[in-house]
């Protein structure tokens, strides 16, 4: 997802969205692990989605902490 896209979530969509996200990054690495992974680079893009999320929340954090 691209960041835009991210932003215009609310904070528990984002919330959810991380679980899910941490989720699927764990089964990829294990699959990876096993030798039974079919698209390598899905890992890329979780993790970079996943980073993208949090870095959203922090944003939000320090503007809501400036208020």
């Amino acid at each position: 997802m691209k960041a835009n896209e991210l932003r215009e979530l609310t904070n528990v969509e984002l919330e959810g969205k991380l679980g899910d996200l941490k989720e699927e990054l764990f089964n990829l690495r294990f699959q990876h692990a096993t030798g039974q992974l079919e698209n390598p680079m899905r890992i890329k893009e979780v993790k970079k989605t996943y980073a993208r999320i949090k870095t959203i929340m922090q944003e939000r954090e320090a503007k809501s902490a400036e208020a």
